[in-house]
């Protein structure tokens, strides 16, 4: 950028940004950027140029952008797509009403706490809290109570 390109610092990058659907001001090449400044400021000259708002200059250098990075855009949005059709097939079984399938090989291979919990839920027994008086060394009554 040289010295009579002072428009180009009213301009906002995240702004320009969104407009073109990008996530990242990495994904525009530097010298597509010089190219363009140099490109609008031929065009319509610098005075011009500063007495535009600044969304204006935003939307100009985003269109003229759009059309000098045209396949980098339709392989961005190739690749979002992509990426979303991956997400949605991952997360369909969820959307099955509510209900996740369990397959019971998987449930051998996971811890014994786990493997307890899975059985209580499926089976519906709750666990023995009385465990620990199960374990006395004396044999007494445990059912009734001694006054």
């Amino acid at each position: 950028m040289t010295g009579n390109e002072a428009w180009a610092l009213l301009l906002d990058w995240s702004n320009i940004l969104s407009i073109l659907g990008l996530d990242v001001i990495d994904q525009i090449p530097e010298f597509k950027k010089e190219r363009v400044i140099k490109k609008i400021s031929k065009l319509y000259g610098e005075e011009s140029l500063l007495s535009f708002k600044p969304n204006e200059l935003d939307e100009l250098v985003a269109n003229e952008l759009r059309e000098l990075m045209r396949k980098e855009l339709m392989t961005h949005a190739r690749q979002k797509e992509k990426l979303e059709r991956q997400m949605k097939a991952k997360m369909s079984p969820f959307k099955n009403q509510g209900v996740m399938r369990i397959d019971m090989n998987d449930i051998k291979n996971m811890p014994d706490e786990l493997k307890d919990f899975f059985t209580r839920q499926l089976t519906g027994k709750k666990p023995d809290s009385d465990q620990e008086d199960d374990d006395d060394k004396y044999s007494e009554d445990k059912n009734s109570y001694y006054i």
